[in-house]
């Protein structure tokens, strides 16, 4: 059969990553990546981009280890080159801090980080509201730069890139043999998935130089990460709420709250509101459909649905979504080589 042609749905770093994960494992493939919106307009540019999982009750924590584990791995590797710069990654040290001591000792991924450790009685002075902490480094991926620096890759690799609303699956089946769906919270459009549904993410991106280290409130609700450029405090989940308006309430909450965990912030300048939907649901949705009409077959691999946590796993399930993408190569072959006889 000729090479197998591959849409990719979606410009966030889950499509451009799975596009390019599809790409380096088979290079053979027709790969095209299509979407209304690129960077700087996709919901992973509003992302702070550390690499601190959240949990997916309905994954195994095993899966979810993988997936992140895969990722630090290939971002770690970015940052000890000379690309680290231009694609935006870094290593930043900091701290988790909670009010009480939490239930579980050690969150799943804390051997993938680097240097996990309870904090000491000294560190713990810095936040005298909290009696427990644990310190550890991680990565952190500017985002904007990161999705520039994927899209270099993709078209160096000869993937086309096309600004295209695509409004339903089935008007891609005449041009593609395979669709990826990496639409995020389109996919409740897109696909209807029920679901899926929004958790507002409101954030300030702040000028203040000074502040090198992470600070994270155990539950994540509360944080300080600093880029290269700008420091990302945050922030909020609000579930089912579609506003992409910045709320002026929000931003002083946000501010406040975040000067109470470091106080120097008070000096920030240039703040800069920022708000994105995160497509959450209670698993990834990563699995191959067959979509049937009219006798015709249309083979999808879906891949998103990861809330707060996609920069943390986005290889990760890349590596998935390319590995499905592979079972439907194997389909069309067998369907192929049964055609010829």
């Amino acid at each position: 059969m000729a090479a197998p042609k591959v849409a990719v749905v979606g410009a966030g770093v889950i499509g451009l990553s799975t596009a390019l994960c599809i790409v380096e494992t088979y290079p053979s493939c027709s790969v095209t990546v299509l979407s209304e919106q690129f960077s700087p307009n996709t919901t992973s540019d509003v992302a702070a981009g550390m690499l601190i999982p959240h949990t997916y009750p309905g994954t195994p924590i095993h899966v979810q280890k993988q997936w992140f584990k895969d990722t630090f791995t290939y971002l770690f590797a970015i940052s000890n080159s000379a690309e680290a710069s231009e694609a935006g990654i870094h290593l930043v040290s900091g701290w988790q801090v909670f009010k009480n001591t939490p239930k579980e000792e050690l969150p799943f991924w804390s051997d993938v980080v680097l240097g996990f450790r309870p904090m000491s009685e000294a560190e713990l002075q810095k936040f005298p509201q909290h009696q427990f902490g644990q310190a550890f480094t991680t990565l952190k991926c500017d985002c904007p730069p990161y999705l520039l620096w994927l899209e270099k890759r993709l078209k160096a690799t000869g993937v086309q890139i096309y600004t295209r609303k695509v409004a339903d699956l089935w008007e891609l089946h005449s041009e593609y043999n395979i669709v990826v769906n990496c639409t995020g919270i389109g996919a409740h459009q897109l696909v209807g998935d029920k679901k899926l549904f929004p958790v507002r993410g409101q954030v300030l991106k702040v000028h203040a130089p000074w502040v090198k280290n992470f600070i994270r409130e155990g539950d994540g609700m509360t944080y300080i990460y600093p880029g290269i450029h700008r420091v990302t405090i945050g922030g909020t989940r609000e579930k089912e709420n579609w506003n992409l308006s910045p709320d002026p309430g929000t931003t002083k909450d946000i501010f406040d709250r975040c000067c109470s965990l470091e106080p120097s912030l008070q000096g920030a300048q240039d703040i800069r509101v920022k708000v994105g939907l995160r497509p959450s649901r209670q698993c990834v949705r990563l699995q191959r459909e067959v979509l049937s009409q009219g006798g015709v077959k249309l083979l999808v691999v879906h891949n998103y649905g990861h809330g707060a946590g996609g920069f943390s796993v986005h290889r990760g399930t890349a590596k998935e979504a390319a590995r499905l993408v592979q079972e439907c190569i194997a389909v069309l072959q067998g369907a192929s080589s049964r055609a010829k006889l």
